[in-house]
């Protein structure tokens, strides 16, 4: 994979860029879970890729930027399709069916775990270190905190659904990383991001025929088609092209501790918007996971190897 240079340490913008990403998913929980009560899996990730990438192409077209052609880009849309839309997207859709959203959350929390040990392996730049580690640790055992004792005791009970949204956030862990390689080809995020949803359109609709049958499906309700919208617009669209631009300069492990505050924005649109009240733990999960991201925002850059000729000692 070719390798670019990555601020291991974020800047205050890509930080930025992160909570309002975590912000943009963190109604994509929501948004599924109306969805699901009417649709089947497969029915809502279609949904949620086809309108994406045909609200990023219309929006292409006016900014004046066209999609790449190359066969190499295109093959690289469709193994990132493949991993950060059709497996994942499906998995957490089907196991949203059988588990609370708590529960989904905290299993999806996992992600950041698995990115460190996937980026170690097959990067140079983002290896794992003890303080790495203990970041992340602290994280999920903030998120697990926040959430609460009910969903942590339901761990265990249906173990397939749970087991399907782990399986997504490893996923999630090797398209962060496959995910970089968009930047040395030179493909703008927004650019990306249409590319990468059109791909999955192309991968996902004949499953969806055969499995779903979708026209012999009752019509969705104006709340479901709501929910598809929110889904597709603000959880996907627009936050592929944050995803695409803050991967391309923080790397794959910085990026994937969204996971981490995706459930922190989740609990104050709660609080702010339906009145929600914030319980102690909450705030004790707030702390840990802010302690957390703070060790690994200490990390140090490590530069990937020059190659020889260029300034490496032999």
């Amino acid at each position: 994979m070719a390798q670019t240079a990555i601020h291991a340490r974020m800047t205050a913008a890509e930080w930025a860029l992160l909570v309002g990403l975590s912000v943009l998913w963190g109604g994509s929980f929501l948004f599924v879970g109306v969805a699901v009560a009417e649709l089947p899996p497969l029915t809502i990730v279609v949904a949620r890729v086809a309108l994406a990438a045909a609200a990023l192409l219309v929006a292409l077209r006016f900014m004046g930027v066209a999609l790449p052609r190359e066969r190499r880009v295109w093959v690289a849309f469709l193994g990132m399709g493949v991993l950060n839309n059709a497996i994942p997207f499906t998995l957490i859709a089907w196991g949203q069916g059988h588990i609370a959203s708590g529960v989904a959350s905290i299993l999806n929390a996992a992600t950041p775990l698995f990115t460190v040990v996937v980026a170690h392996w097959l990067t140079v730049d983002e290896r794992m270190s003890a303080r790495k580690l203990a970041g992340v640790a602290i994280g999920f055992g903030g998120v697990a905190v926040m959430i609460g004792g009910a969903a942590l005791r339901t761990l265990g009970v249906d173990v397939l659904a749970q087991l399907a949204v782990l399986a997504a956030a490893i996923s999630y862990a090797f398209a962060g990383v496959y995910g970089r390689r968009f930047k040395a080809m030179g493909v703008a995020p927004a650019a990306t991001a249409a590319g990468m949803l059109a791909a999955s359109t192309l991968l996902l609709v004949p499953a969806m025929l055969i499995v779903d049958r979708p026209w012999t499906l009752p019509a969705p309700s104006a709340a479901t088609v709501a929910a598809l919208l929110g889904l597709a617009l603000i959880s996907t669209a627009l936050a592929y092209i944050l995803y695409f631009r803050l991967l391309a300069s923080a790397g794959a492990t910085n990026l994937l501790l969204v996971t981490f505050l995706i459930p922190v924005s989740a609990i104050l649109f709660g609080a702010t918007l339906l009145g929600e009240r914030l319980a102690p733990r909450h705030f004790l999960g707030m702390a840990l996971i802010g302690c957390g991201l703070a060790a690994i925002g200490r990390e140090r850059a490590v530069a990937p190897p020059a190659p020889c000729g260029k300034g490496g000692s032999d």
